[in-house]
């Protein structure tokens, strides 16, 4: 309304694909407002890379004819190309909203333009380009049509509108727009356009190349493109392809795309109307137990189902079963056991809405968060699928003297007992199960609690898939209780543990103690994980990056980030801004979209997160506690908090759940920072925010983290690409969803044939005469 009323032209930006929708939703708001008549200031950019550019274009003049006012269309070809490329892959995505050559988006912008100028009546035309082919093109194609202008960007094409502009040229406007702001704020906005306009396909940096032929430069893009053997870049490979021949991306899903959203919301709320049940599954028989009733964190007083928790009969049948099958499985082909993983994998996705209710309303995770959650269990079973067929398949040929034969082989160590935590009920679940399955092992597993029906659904879907019902064995029960007759079983080969520091250690202790063969411990603990902030980091970048990493998944990451680490000189501005985005976070019901931050788990570590709220408030400096609404009253929520310390000293103990405290430092304190990160004697996940390479590696080196992420969030590990383990009181390595993870699981066999033995070494003596 200010803009209307001093005359100015106001043009909406929508550039993300994923926001594109609710961004013409909103423009298409304000745009009927009564109040707006008679204006034609109101415009919207669009950027014609995006596939669905020439459907915007035709959706904005529908508007215009239906409310019967001008709209300015500014039509660009887009700026964030790449960023959208990486988002569809990171997503997990069909395809991408983008063209993946250019010359595609060069005709896209030339299609939209030809569309734009025939509704001179409902448009306004606006086109940015610095490209001469593409604006001679729409001169010719705008015909008797004169009410339009041209854009270019101060600095840039300046050579190129000298032929435009002016009486004596084509006698076209041109309007010079530039970037008003600080120097900080606007450093990335000029890098992004360097970049831009200095990549090989840019008409701006082709035009200044002297050996470039003129053909070349001016080349209608519909020619290019009727030339190209594949409308799709080759080397830009879809989404699911991303990991090439070694395994298939699991599929995500775009939860902006409403025609997906409520087919699912219906398949989700179908999969609970019947109550679940849930026991041990012993041979892949379904035993009794003592029954225990499964609530929803949400809201305590909604009754999911039951799970019966196994007697120690049930435990003892199922080390006995395990045993008795390890054999058999170990010497299946891992090629077979690939196979029978990747199954499991298809499965998982079939049932998508099933396993995403289940992790939504046992677990309390947001949909998003659920989202992930069954990608992960996915991408685990095909990469340790991928990883057995590498390293469990043919036996290794290593060097060694003539005539003799020197052969490695990897097999299954025996009975894993996995125990898996509720944070990551599915995929942590399925991760330690298909490891061990993936290298021969038979297999014990026992899931959190909190969260047996969803275990309880992948062991079944396993089971489905192939793995034999001896081999997988399903313990649901509290933690003392099945591990009281297993850990001391001397066939208990090894341990696969997620969980916190102590009570890894006593496992530690419990095998340590007993007689027989010495079992592998694996750990995946908690940490106290900071991110470190200089001056010279985005202020707004921190923010988006810290909340998300502290208080995603209601802080129940043993990836999330516990301390911020912020340099003096930006302290306050980074504190306002986190304050302020902090007063946006909705709390809620996390079956709902709205919702960023759902409950914690249960009531006992709401109040381990209360006790902890009352003295770290009374010794730091509240910044700012989020609101619980009416619809968290029968659930076990927390309401975020940011918090202001002076030591991190005042933290003995890891605080699991969506606390985040700050602290400042100045620059000459930051090696005494990382000396006090470093003797907390975690080592999980770091974060550092700075735009100086030297000293993000600088720092990187010296602290003693399992994942450094920079300029980025901290959590959110994908699998095969940044395997996930901490060291030190963090866990014991390898790292989960890596290379070597597998290695840990078995035991190698090395045979050594002397083959001259029987009579002579008949390589050696075949060789002919140089």
């Amino acid at each position: 309304m200010r803009a209307r009323r001093a005359n100015i032209g106001f043009t909406v930006d929508s550039e993300e694909a994923d926001r594109l929708e609710l961004s013409l939703e909103l423009f298409e708001a304000v745009y009927r407002d009564p109040g707006l008549d008679g204006w034609e200031g109101l415009g919207l950019a669009v950027q014609a890379y995006q596939k669905r550019g020439l459907a915007v274009c035709r959706w904005v003049i529908d508007l215009a004819r239906d409310v019967g006012r001008r709209i300015g269309v500014r039509l660009v070809k887009g700026a964030y190309w790449d960023a959208e490329i990486k988002h569809a892959q990171v997503e997990g995505l069909d395809g991408y909203p983008v063209y993946t050559r250019k010359p595609n988006s060069d005709v896209c912008y030339l299609a939209c333009a030809r569309t734009l100028l025939a509704a001179e009546a409902q448009t306004y035309c606006q086109f940015a380009t610095h490209n001469a082919q593409t604006l001679a093109s729409i001169v010719h194609l705008s015909g008797d049509n004169h009410t339009y202008e041209f854009q270019r960007l101060h600095g840039m094409g300046d050579e190129l509108y000298d032929e435009v502009m002016g009486e004596d040229k084509l006698n076209l406007p041109c309007r010079v727009y530039a970037p008003v702001g600080n120097h900080e704020d606007l450093l990335p906005y000029l890098v992004r356009r360097l970049l831009e306009n200095g990549s090989n396909t840019s008409f701006v940096n082709r035009i200044v190349d002297e050996e470039a032929p003129l053909d070349a430069i001016v080349e209608d893009p519909v020619d290019t493109v009727e030339g190209f053997e594949s409308l799709s870049h080759p080397k830009i490979p879809t989404p699911r392809d991303l990991f090439g021949s070694e395994r298939t991306n699991s599929r995500g899903l775009n939860l902006c795309d409403s025609n997906r959203l409520v087919p699912l919301a219906e398949e989700m709320a179908h999969s609970l109307e019947t109550a679940r049940t849930a026991g041990p599954l012993v041979g892949g028989k379904l035993l009794g137990g003592s029954p225990v009733d499964v609530v929803d964190p949400a809201d305590l007083r909604r009754v999911l189902g039951r799970v019966d928790f196994a007697s120690e009969d049930a435990c003892r049948r199922a080390v006995d079963l395990a045993a008795s099958a390890h054999a058999d499985w170990n010497e299946t082909s891992a090629a077979r056991r690939a196979d029978i993983l990747n199954k499991a994998a298809d499965l998982f996705e079939s049932h998508e809405a099933e396993l995403l209710a289940l992790c939504v309303r046992e677990a309390g995770k947001s949909v998003p968060d659920s989202v992930a959650e069954l990608r992960e269990a996915v991408d685990f079973l095909r990469y340790y699928g991928a990883r057995a067929s590498f390293d469990f398949g043919e036996p290794k040929d290593l060097p060694g003297p003539t005539g003799e034969s020197n052969r490695l082989g990897r097999e299954g160590r025996g009975v894993f007992f996995c125990v898996s935590p509720w944070n990551f009920p599915l995929a942590i679940f399925a991760g330690q199960v298909s490891a061990a399955l993936a290298a021969g092992n038979s297999v014990i597993a026992k899931p959190a609690e909190q969260t047996s029906l969803v275990a309880f659904r992948a062991v079944q879907l396993l089971h489905e898939a192939g793995v034999p019902g001896d081999v997988l064995n399903f313990l649901p029960g509290l933690g003392p209780d099945v591990a009281r007759p297993i850990l001391p079983d001397p066939r208990i080969a090894g341990v696969a543990f997620t969980g916190s520091t102590e009570t890894a250690q006593t496992i530690n202790r419990q095998l340590a103690a007993r007689e027989g063969p010495i079992a592998t411990l694996i750990a995946e603990t908690g940490g106290q994980n900071a991110m470190l902030v200089d001056s010279s980091a985005l202020p707004e970048q921190v923010v988006l990056d810290a909340v998300h990493s502290a208080f995603n998944s209601a802080g129940q990451r043993c990836s999330a980030l516990r301390t911020l680490f912020v340099q003096d000189d930006v302290a306050d501005r980074t504190i306002r801004l986190l304050k302020g985005y902090m007063k946006q976070l909705v709390v809620g019901d996390p079956a709902f979209l709205r919702t960023d931050v759902g409950p914690v788990i249960d009531s006992d570590a709401l109040q381990i997160l209360r006790e902890h709220e009352e003295r770290i408030t009374s010794e730091g400096r509240l910044i700012e506690r989020c609101e619980l609404g009416p619809e968290t009253e029968h659930g076990t929520f927390f309401a975020p908090m940011a918090v202001e310390i002076d030591s991190l000293q005042q933290l003995p103990r890891e605080v699991f759940g969506p606390v985040l405290h700050v602290l400042r430092y100045k620059a000459r304190e930051l090696d005494n920072v990382i000396d006090q990160i470093n003797a907390t004697g975690y080592g999980l996940t770091l974060g550092i925010h700075s735009r100086i390479d030297s000293q993000a590696m600088e720092i990187a080196r010296k602290v003693n983290a399992g994942n450094v992420y920079i300029n980025r969030n901290q959590i959110g590990a994908v699998v095969g690409v940044q395997p996930f383990g901490g060291r030190g009181l963090s866990g014991t390595g390898p790292k989960a969803g890596g290379p070597d993870y597998l290695h840990r699981y078995s035991t190698e066999r090395t045979v050594t044939i002397n083959t001259s033995a029987v009579g002579g070494n008949a390589s050696l003596l075949s060789l002919e005469t140089d």
